[in-house]
C-alpha cells in the first residue's frame, strides 16, 4: 500500500513540535521515559537534546526536521506496519522517514528492549 499525494502533503506541512507531545504522552503512559524517547530520536536523527529542543522551539516542519537530520545507517532495517502503511513499501522518502520515527516510538511504548529498537547489529 503506497501513500497518497494528500497524505504526503499533510506530513510535509506538519510540525515536529505538534507531534512531539503526543510521543511523550504515548511512551510515558506505557511506563517509558522522555529520556528513552530522546535516545530513540537521537539514534534515528543524530540530534542531541539541545538541537532537538531548538527544532521544537522553532516549530520546524517534518520536512525541515528530516532535511537537517543525519539518518542512522541502520534506519532501513525499520520494517513493519505503522498507521496502516507497510514502511518498507512507502515510496515517498519523507513519509517513510516520519514513519520510521513513528514505528520506533510505537516499539518503545510497547515495551520492546532498547537494543532491539535501535537495531543493534551484532
Amino acid at each position: 500500500m503506497t501513500t497518497t499525494p494528500e497524505h504526503d502533503e499533510r506530513i510535509i506541512k506538519m510540525t515536529f513540535a505538534s507531534v512531539y507531545p503526543h510521543y511523550i504522552t504515548k511512551v510515558e503512559k506505557k511506563g517509558r521515559t522522555k529520556a528513552e524517547l530522546h535516545q530513540v530520536i537521537t539514534w534515528l536523527t543524530g540530534f542531541d537534546d539541545a538541537k532537538l529542543q531548538l527544532l521544537i522551539a522553532d516549530k520546524v516542519t517534518f520536512e525541515t526536521f528530516f532535511k537537517k537530520a543525519k539518518l542512522h545507517p541502520s534506519a532501513h532495517l525499520i520494517k513493519g506496519v505503522i498507521c496502516g502503511y507497510r514502511i518498507e513499501n512507502i515510496e515517498t522518502k519523507l513519509t517513510r522517514e516520519v514513519r520510521y520515527l513513528d514505528k520506533l516510538v510505537d516499539e518503545l511504548a510497547k515495551g520492546r528492549k532498547m537494543e532491539k529498537i535501535l537495531r543493534s547489529i551484532k
